[in-house]
């Protein structure tokens, strides 16, 4: 699989969502008829399209309005929303800065240190409003903040960085480990991120209920410039798949993983499905949303890092509902709104009854899949063509 680059290197070849095309089976479901749960630490969601853990896209209001809807919706612990009592008001700050200011102004903004009476406050908040309550936050914090939200009654907690492996080395300080965490902790623990089958395996050997799958994708993240590092999402997908389906016959324990970034319309999403995962994770999308904190902003996790950010604050503008966005009608015609709808008709034209037999449709290598036959659609910047 892998080619000469120089003397004594080789590459693998990785493909994007950009780079495959799916190909419809000899039998067609009439898309009404398809059926898109899935199942995380012993609950089923009808909505496989989770929103991520940026402040620009959740905050207690879209996360209860995504639960009424029958998704899942990350709240991030180490945010805004756990640093100020009023956080409109920053995040309209946020929204108000221009270019030229933002980086600077979100690094200010997220030294304020977080208030831990606000993280039962928010969970509390969610609950109370019979909402699903899951929320994020990174290694190092994990331990106190689980504890915390358990007692409030978090449904699910998510650990979250950049690159997670269970052999994280430092003598600097103590790092997580993430094979106590999981069985200590009393709720259901997703663990991200990652791109490798290796790393995969090993991850799922420590009990977690499922797993984030991307390193570097996202629109608001600047990662693989900053650092050079990711795999493009149907290769880091379809590998992290393998890993789970060895993991299960090996251990009779299923652990969905979970593609998260570098998906902002239906056929994104659908590719994702093929290539193996069980759920996404998507922020700009959902950025777009009246609900959605950001204005039609949206920054990246690692954009406020003090010394280096790994992200940016970008303009997405606001198009319409959550419920637009993911059941429509839609009113844009980029394949960003009605995503649920998108994923039922792909469903139903290659034949696939359900989110695993969607695993199994035939994947082609298409370069030529966004631009062939789009002349018109490309010179006036339309549709595929924007």
């Amino acid at each position: 699989m892998a080619e000469w680059i120089g003397i004594g290197r080789r590459a693998r070849r990785c493909y994007g969502f950009d780079e495959i095309a799916l190909v419809p089976g000899s039998q067609t479901i009439n898309p009404n008829e398809v059926n898109t749960a899935f199942s995380l630490g012993g609950k089923k969601f009808s909505v496989p399209i989770m929103a991520a853990a940026m402040d620009g896209v959740v905050d207690v209001k879209f996360a209860v309005a995504m639960s009424r809807l029958g998704g899942i919706a990350v709240l991030n612990l180490d945010g805004i929303q756990t640093r100020y009592e009023e956080p409109e008001l920053v995040l309209e700050k946020i929204a108000s800065a221009t270019p030229a200011e933002a980086t600077a102004l979100t690094q200010s903004v997220y030294t304020t240190p977080i208030k831990e009476k606000l993280i039962a406050k928010r969970v509390k908040q969610i609950k109370a409003k019979k909402g699903t309550a899951v929320v994020s936050c990174i290694p190092a914090h994990a331990q106190k903040f689980s504890r915390i939200a358990v007692s409030a009654g978090a449904d699910i907690f998510v650990v979250q960085s950049t690159v997670t492996s269970t052999k994280h080395v430092s003598k600097e300080y103590k790092s997580l480990d993430l094979f106590k965490f999981c069985k200590d902790t009393k709720i259901p623990v997703v663990i991200g991120n990652c791109v490798t089958y290796e790393t995969t395996l090993e991850l799922m050997e420590t009990g977690a209920a499922g797993l984030l799958i991307g390193v570097g994708p996202g629109a608001a993240c600047t990662t693989r410039g900053v650092l050079g590092i990711g795999v493009p999402q149907v290769t880091a997908t379809a590998d992290a798949a393998a890993a789970r389906d060895f993991y299960y016959k090996r251990s009779g324990r299923y652990v969905p993983v979970i593609t998260d970034g570098g998906m902002n319309r239906g056929g994104d999403i659908c590719k994702a499905f093929a290539s193996g995962a069980d759920a996404v994770m998507i922020g700009s999308s959902f950025a777009h949303a009246k609900e959605a904190p950001g204005r039609g902003y949206h920054w990246g996790m690692a954009t406020s890092h003090v010394n280096l950010p790994r992200g940016t604050r970008i303009y997405v503008g606001t198009k319409g509902s959550l419920k637009e966005i993911l059941f429509g009608p839609a009113k844009v015609d980029d394949g960003s709104q009605n995503l649920m709808g998108a994923l039922k008709t792909s469903m139903g034209s290659l034949g696939a009854a359900n989110i695993k037999q969607m695993h199994d449709v035939e994947i082609i290598i298409a370069p030529s899949i966004q631009t062939e036959g789009k002349i018109f659609q490309v010179s006036q910047r339309v549709g595929m063509g924007k």
